[in-house]
């Protein structure tokens, strides 16, 4: 738009600002719009250039099923990882369980053992004691 298309018609001045009213003139017909109207005509597409067309979705389509394998292949590959640490660490964690159970009852059972020994060797005491 040019300068000529707008006039500026001052209306009040208050302490609190400036009132303006802006007028348009109209558009005249001789300008021409600024987009086209109508979408550009397509050319007519040779039947080779067809062909690569065709030729280069099918390297495209084929290109990403690839892409997508290749991905579920990682995905795979990443969940046996997780499955075997999981399974490794269970091994460790029954093995270690097992450990401590075994030294904990052999404790007891030496425990056991003194006290027993303890109690036989008082009443050996109290029978010389008697005697």
């Amino acid at each position: 738009m040019a300068s000529s298309d707008i006039q500026v018609k001052e209306l009040e001045k208050r302490a609190s600002g400036q009132a303006f009213e802006l007028i348009l003139s109209p558009r005249s017909k001789e300008s021409v719009p600024e987009f086209p109207l109508s979408p550009p005509k397509k050319k007519d597409l040779s039947l080779e250039e067809i062909q690569k067309k065709l030729e280069a979705a099918e390297e495209r389509r084929k290109s990403h099923e690839a892409e997508v394998l290749k991905q579920l292949a990682e995905k795979r590959e990443h969940e046996k990882e997780v499955l075997q640490k999981a399974i490794e660490e269970n091994n460790n964690f029954s093995k270690m369980a097992e450990e401590k159970l075994t030294h904990k009852m052999e404790a007891n059972k030496e425990n056991r053992e003194a006290q027993m020994a303890a109690k036989l060797e008082r009443l050996r005491e109290k029978k010389t004691e008697a005697d």
